[in-house]
């Protein structure tokens, strides 16, 4: 199993950026696909997931509203939309895949990618 995000970068505050994480190994309509996000010297933090079969999706209440969290069997990826950025989101983006489990906790979560770092400048 692999998952390998990308899309990460600088954008100013206010801004937008998309993340995309690409699977190999697994179907991701099968599995719940989360985004967490770690900041230097700080616990991992749940951001989204989206949930296999009925593809209900969760957000963390400091993204709700401005991230969104969509899902494409076909390519097999799984992407994170996010929209007026603040520096406080600044973090490795990491994805995560784990079995219908329809949880906020990385603990859950089996599969892992490396992460793709972005920094929102004030």
């Amino acid at each position: 199993v692999q998952l390998v995000e990308s899309g990460g970068g600088l954008v100013q505050a206010g801004g937008s950026l998309r993340l995309l994480c690409a699977a190999s190994g697994l179907a991701v309509s099968t599995y719940d696909m989360g985004w967490f996000r770690q900041a230097p010297g700080k616990e991992r933090e749940f951001g989204a997931a989206i949930t296999s079969g009925t593809s209900n999706t969760l957000y963390g209440d400091s993204v709700k509203g401005r991230f969104t969290n969509s899902r494409d069997n076909a390519q097999n990826t799984v992407d994170l939309q996010m929209n007026s950025l603040k520096p406080a989101v600044t973090a490795v983006y990491h994805c995560a895949a784990g079995r219908t489990i329809c949880s906020r906790d990385p603990a859950a979560f089996t599969s892992w990618g490396h992460g793709t770092q972005f920094t929102v400048s004030s």
